[in-house]
Formats: C-alpha cells, sequence, structure tokens
C-alpha cells in the first residue's frame, strides 16, 4: 500500500479524514474543538482521534484491491454452548433475574500482519452498504475497525438528541414475530430511561415505533426515541447516561450485563460498542452502535454476532438469527 493506506486514517460520516495529529482516551476532549473520530469499545475503553485533513470520500474506496478473507475462522461459542446459553437466559428471566438479555459470540480468525482494511471497507461498501459505514485504521493507535453498522446509538446537534434501536431481525417483514415486536418495545423503554437520566424533564418521547428496515440479507425493527438535553451537558455525562447501548444489552442494563459477564467467555471489544465522528465546534455528533463490525486486534481479525434473549426465545431459532447476521458479511469480496 501506498499513501494514506499505509498509514492512519479513516472514513466515517462519508468524509476521508488522514494525517492523524492527536489520540486521547480523555472524552472530554469532545466538548473542547475539533473533529473527532471516536471508538469506544463494548467494555468501556474510548479512543478519540484528531485528523489533520478531511474531504469527501469521493472516489477512495474504487481504488481499493479485492477483499482477501482470512481463513481459520473459530466462534467463542459453538452452537450446543450457545443455545445453552440462551436456555440460561430463560431460566434467569424465570426466576425474575433479567426480562430480556443480549448474547453474543465472537467469531475470530487469525490475521498477522494486519489485513488491508482499505480492501474490506471497499468490500463492506459494495456488498454490505450501511447508513453509519465506518472504517478506522489506525494501528499504531491500536484501532483498526471497519463497520457496517445499521444502527444509530446517538445522533446530537447541540440540546437535541435521537437514538434508533434496532431488535427485531428477519429474513423478510413476514419473518418478525410478536417476540420481536415485544422485545423492540422493552428496549425502547430502556433507551428512553437512560436518556431521561441526562434530558430536560419531559423531553423524552418515542418519535416512531416498529418500523420495518430492509438492510443487505435481513429485516429489522427500529424505533427513534428523541430527548432534548440541557446546555452544555458533556459528552461525557450522555455516554455515562447511556452505555453500553441499550439493544445490546438487555433490561434491566444492570442486570443483563452481569450475565453477559457469566455467560460471554470473551470480551466483545469494540463489537456492540460505539464508532462515529463529534465535531466540538459545532455540537454536533453522530455514534452508532459497532455492530456488523470487524475489529482487527491481537493478531486476529474478530467479528461479532449475537442475539436478544426474551422468554419467548428458542434457541435454535436464535443461534440461526446470530448465524443470519453474519451470513452476508463473511461473504463480501
Amino acid at each position: 500500500m501506498s499513501g494514506a493506506t499505509a498509514g492512519e486514517w479513516a472514513v466515517v460520516g462519508g468524509r476521508l479524514h488522514t494525517d492523524l495529529v492527536d489520540v486521547t482516551d480523555d472524552v472530554t476532549v469532545l466538548d473542547g474543538s475539533g473533529v473527532w473520530i471516536v471508538t469506544v469499545s463494548f467494555e468501556g475503553a474510548a479512543t478519540c482521534l484528531r485528523f489533520a485533513r478531511s474531504q469527501p470520500v469521493g472516489g477512495w474506496w474504487d481504488d481499493a484491491p479485492p477483499w482477501s478473507a482470512p481463513s481459520g475462522w473459530t466462534s467463542s461459542m459453538d452452537r450446543v454452548s450457545y443455545e445453552a446459553a440462551v436456555a440460561e437466559v430463560r431460566e434467569r428471566i424465570a426466576a425474575g433475574e433479567v426480562y430480556q438479555a443480549n448474547i453474543c459470540r465472537v467469531l475470530s480468525a487469525p490475521a498477522d500482519p494486519i489485513p488491508d482494511f482499505h480492501a474490506l471497507g471497499a468490500a463492506l461498501a459494495r456488498g454490505n452498504p450501511a447508513p453509519y459505514a465506518a472504517v478506522v485504521h489506525a494501528p499504531a493507535a491500536g484501532v483498526a475497525v471497519a463497520s457496517a453498522s445499521p444502527e444509530l446509538f446517538l445522533d446530537r446537534d447541540e440540546s437535541r438528541v435521537s437514538s434508533g434501536p434496532i431488535k427485531g431481525t428477519g429474513v423478510t417483514a413476514a419473518d418478525l414475530t410478536d417476540k420481536d415486536r415485544a422485545e423492540n418495545v422493552m428496549i425502547v423503554d430502556l433507551v428512553r430511561n437512560d436518556l431521561g437520566r441526562v434530558a430536560v424533564t419531559g423531553s423524552v418521547e418515542v418519535a416512531s415505533l416498529l418500523r420495518v428496515e430492509e438492510h443487505p440479507g435481513l429485516v429489522h425493527l427500529v424505533s427513534t426515541v428523541t430527548a432534548e438535553v440541557p446546555p452544555r451537558v458533556p459528552w461525557g455525562d450522555l455516554l455515562a447516561a447511556t452505555f453500553p447501548p441499550a439493544s445490546v444489552t438487555g433490561a434491566p442494563k444492570s442486570s443483563a450485563l452481569r450475565i453477559i459477564r457469566a455467560l460471554e467467555p470473551a470480551p466483545r471489544g469494540v463489537y456492540c460498542g460505539a464508532v462515529g465522528a463529534v465535531d466540538a465546534d459545532r455540537g454536533r455528533g453522530t455514534l452508532a452502535v459497532a455492530i456488523r463490525t470487524f475489529e482487527w486486534r491481537d493478531g486476529r481479525l474478530h467479528l461479532g454476532t449475537g442475539a436478544g434473549i426474551t422468554w419467548g426465545s428458542e434457541p435454535t431459532r436464535e443461534w440461526q438469527e446470530t448465524e443470519l447476521k453474519v451470513r452476508n458479511l463473511m461473504a463480501v469480496r
């Protein structure tokens, strides 16, 4: 590789950022000045990167070589262990410990040296376009992520904040069930509660509920929750109130996180965390839930997948949902 592809760069929000000049894990910079590319792992580790140059992405992907996916993929949970985890969550629901918990597994393959993220990003742009697509190639800063996320975590325009939780997945709209709709409503309530921790009293609203969105190879149920926050509320306070995202944890969130820690054998990393950009000068920013997301770390390429488990869950169907969510991603070229 040559030029920007050989160094640190990011494509976020339709813009190409190059010439990395600052890296920090201190999210207070998001309340200062400059445009920051942000990743936050599910476990809460934030990385904020500022680049000297930014331009429309244009034909950036057109010059990328073909993507050659690594081989030797393994899963942190096989079908038997994943279905056992689903059964365990159902038992905990019956015991009154939790109403819903999102259980994930992480696929990974050997990838040393780092794969070509220019090629991977181009392959995703062609084969799995997404409204919140982002590629952050900054291995020197410890970040290498390619996301085809369809899900909005937080969109902020000064005091106006919105979130677009996804719950409910099928091949077609006809596959969506009452269980999917109930699960979405449950997570909407959790998002309302999270935003309510920092919002102006009475400002939290459900702008839309249970709309069907089509994405490559599947459909989702999506809702939108909006709120007003007081002037100058720091990004750190907003993240503290809402992170990790409701749709990839469960309800109540504290109980769901405890169950996730007990049942998932591998860390999620950036998967199920957040990725996006914040323009501190303008008081604007958009962060996606980092689902449908590849991450390179520890000499391996990782790709997570999961499903929300409720009392109405059937273990085999939930396993099949995790397969469906990565099928298109694994096939991009």
